[in-house]
Parts: structure tokens; C-alpha cells; sequence
């Protein structure tokens, strides 16, 4: 039954079915003639892969989200499902990948293999010599033992199934359901398969913030190393502002009469691009901040007017707060500002990231008795506290706890001696 014009290939597109009984072929013809009709088949013969492609072209995200989903769609979703077309794609096909991904990412099939590190013809094990023969050195033509000059073995390992994270998995399911309800809207297929496609359960988010007594040593251990470097981490502490948008802060952001930081840009760098972006909420707030920060910032800026004055170049408000350049013209590298948290982290024995630092914030508010929606336009959480309060659901009820004991401690249980009364008629 011609179905018309395939949008993609120009080619014709037909839609068939077949019987052994010749009786139903009226049957059949009325059932393919309704499907063109009504459009409820696909156009196209467009696949997944190349459906994914024009999606990316035209779906709006930010930078880093939108290379999160290439490298998903590389690695995962395209060698399994690419070739797949969309006319295809059913709601069965797509949970049995999604069960697939939550037992192992590499999807196998419960056998053993090895893993190789090249599709090319290799050697699975092979020594990378410390010092290789034929080098223009006699100590590294002469014969050594590989054990005492710290030889690397390599070898290809047997596969160990990985299963990937329930979160990651509901990315995937978001990309391909991104990208089959543009396949709808675009007449290539009638319905989206993957809104009836079972996604996995969000599990609850579990931060593990800093202790009090951990927050201190890392405050302390910062300031050892670099008073700039100090203030970043305090400032990371007290405002509990995402890495990029502190490496965004300017001079000019930074109010230091009113107590208070607008947090107006985000700071990024990805495969060695850096640039400044909305805030992830696309929204500005104003975070106010206490005397001692308040005093501390204006060291750390009094420190940069400072070295800019050796330096003969002058100060500019739109000079970034936290720079590694002689005159602040560029926010610090954020991997770097990463890496070197976790770093210190581990020479103190405490198991850190720097998101973290967000989380001993949160949770040092919300246990202190502060209200959700303060908190959560701290942080710059969207939808009013909801996000703030699915993630510090065990902080919330612990300060419930703590309002309940508030109460109690102020009623006086029937039967009991009201404070103050020896108890006896006078």
C-alpha cells in the first residue's frame, strides 16, 4: 500500500501485511488504507540513530548537558539501538534495554570474555619497559629486572559486568523520549513509544556532607595552603553556591556595604572551551552573607588591588574574584578547583567531594531551623523547595524532631509539677 513520500530518504514508502487466506485481503487493504489515513504508521523509515541526530540539532540545553548526551548517546543508547528504525521502537523493546543497562552497561549476555583495550590485533598482555631497548642510553640498553625498575604490565582484564545507576538509565530513557516525541511531531511516527515505556524508579537522593568537625580541618587546611584559595572554599562553605557560579562571581557582583553576592552567571569548561552561561535555573538571586565573610572578602580584595598595583595594571569591577591571571581577567579552571579540593581532602583523610561543601550548607541550615523556601533560594533550587526538600528529606525530619521537643518542652505533661512549684500547698 503506497504510503507516500519518505521525508528523509525521497524515496516512496509503502506499508505491507500478509496472509495465506485470500478472504481477508479486503480486510487487510481497508486496515493499510485507514493506517495511511490517519497517519497512525510511520512516514519514514528513519532510525533511531539518525532521528537522535536531528534532535540534537534542534533541542535547547545548555553546553555541558547537551555533550552529557552525546557521549551517552556514542556510548550506549546508538551501538545498541541505532540502527533500530523508529517504526519499530516499542515500549517492550525499550524496557528490555533499559533492564539490559541495569544488569550490565556493556549489555552482555551473562557469559565470560575478555575485554579487550583495541579492536586491532594486539598482544592481550605486554610490558611497557621503564627503559625500552635501542634508547640512546646504556642504562636502558642494558639488561634490567622489570619488578625493580617499576615495569607496567598491561593486559586485557576479563569483563566484570557494570550495571549503570538508575539515574543514568532515566537519562537515557529522557534522550530517547526527546528524541521520539520530535519523531511525532514531525509526522515520522504516529504515537511515542517511550511514554509507555516503564522507566526506572528515582532512587532518593543520599547526600554525605562534611561534619562540623570535618568542615572546620578543610576551612583550616585551605587557608594553610593559600588564603585566596581559603576564601574560596569559606565562601563555598556559607553560600552553598554551585563551583560555576562562584568562578563567575565578579567584583561587581560582590556588594560588600549591603552584605550581599548576586549570583548572575555561571563559569564553564568543556573540552577546553571556557565560557559564561545563565545560572542553571536561568535566574538571578541575591545571597546575603554574614560580617565575618564580609570582612574576609574584603581582605581577599584588598589582596588583589594590591598585586594588581606591583603589577601596574588597574583594578577593573569586572575583574573575576577568584583568578589564577596577574589581573583576574579569567575565573580559575573548575576541574582544576575540583581536583584540588578532593586532593587535600584525601591528605586529611576525609571523604570529600566539593559538591559537597553545597550539601554542609544545606543540611547546616535546614538542621538549624531554617525554612525551606530561604534555603532553597539560597542554593537556587527551582519549583519552590521541592527539589530542596527531596534531596534533605532526612535533614527536614530531623529538624521536625527537633520542633516537636520544642513544643514538648514547653507544655507540662497532666499530672506533672509545673516548673517553678515545690509541689506542696503552701
Amino acid at each position: 500500500m503506497y504510503a507516500g513520500v519518505d521525508p528523509v530518504t525521497g524515496k516512496d514508502s509503502y506499508l505491507s501485511e500478509s496472509t495465506r487466506d485470500e478472504k481477508k485481503i479486503p480486510e487487510i487493504r481497508s486496515r493499510l488504507l485507514a493506517k495511511v489515513d490517519r497517519q497512525r504508521n510511520a512516514a519514514t523509515k528513519a532510525t533511531l540513530a539518525y532521528t537522535l541526530d536531528a534532535w540534537m540539532e534542534v533541542h535547547e540545553a545548555g553546553e555541558s548537558t547537551l555533550d552529557d548526551y552525546r557521549a551517552l548517546i556514542e556510548r550506549t543508547i546508538a551501538p545498541a539501538l541505532g540502527d533500530v528504525p523508529v517504526s519499530k521502537i516499542g515500549a517492550h523493546a525499550l524496557e528490555r534495554f533499559y533492564a539490559q543497562l541495569r544488569r550490565c552497561r556493556a549489555r552482555c549476555n551473562g557469559k565470560p570474555f575478555v575485554e579487550h583495550r583495541a579492536a586491532d590485533p594486539h598482544e592481550c598482555r605486554s610490558v611497557q619497559h621503564r627503559w625500552r631497548p635501542g634508547r640512546p642510553s646504556a642504562k636502558s640498553q642494558a639488561e634490567h629486572d622489570c619488578v625493580v625498575a617499576q615495569c607496567k604490565v598491561v593486559e586485557c582484564a576479563d569483563h566484570v559486568c557494570k550495571p549503570l545507576s538508575a539515574a543514568t538509565v532515566r537519562k537515557v530513557h529522557f534522550i530517547i523520549s526527546g528524541a521520539l516525541a520530535a519523531a511525532t511531531r514531525w509526522d515520522w511516527i504516529a504515537s511515542n513509544p517511550a511514554t509507555e515505556a516503564k522507566k526506572p524508579k528515582q532512587t532518593a537522593p543520599q547526600p554525605k556532607p562534611p561534619t562540623s568537625e570535618e568542615a572546620v580541618r578543610i576551612v583550616a587546611a585551605a587557608w594553610d595552603q593559600d588564603e585566596d584559595w581559603g576564601m574560596l572554599i569559606w565562601l563555598k562553605m556559607v553560600t552553598g553556591a554551585r563551583r560555576g557560579e562562584l568562578l563567575a562571581l565578579r567584583w561587581q557582583d560582590v556588594h560588600l556595604g549591603e552584605g550581599v553576592l548576586e549570583i548572575r552567571r555561571s563559569f564553564t569548561q568543556r573540552r577546553g572551551k571556557a565560557r559564561e552561561k545563565d545560572t542553571k535555573t536561568h535566574q538571578m538571586r541575591r545571597i546575603s552573607v554574614d560580617p565575618d565573610t564580609i570582612d574576609l572578602l574584603q581582605q581577599h580584595q584588598r589582596r588583589c588591588q594590591s598585586l594588581l598595583e606591583q603589577l601596574g595594571i588597574p583594578y577593573n569591577e569586572s575583574a573575576f574574584v577568584f583568578s589564577y591571571e596577574p589581573d583576574h581577567g579569567r575565573p580559575c579552571n573548575p576541574d582544576g578547583i575540583s581536583h584540588r579540593y578532593a586532593k587535600m581532602c584525601a591528605g586529611l583523610n576525609i571523604a570529600s567531594h566539593l559538591h559537597t561543601l553545597r550539601h554542609y550548607s544545606a543540611t547546616e541550615l535546614i538542621s538549624s531551623g531554617v525554612d525551606i523556601r530561604t534555603v532553597a533560594g539560597r542554593l537556587g533550587h527551582g519549583g519552590g523547595g521541592t527539589t530542596t526538600l527531596r534531596v534533605y528529606t532526612a535533614w527536614v525530619a530531623q529538624s521536625d524532631r527537633q520542633a516537636a521537643s520544642i513544643l514538648a518542652n514547653k507544655m507540662v505533661r497532666p499530672g506533672a509539677t509545673p516548673p517553678g512549684t515545690s509541689g506542696q500547698d503552701s
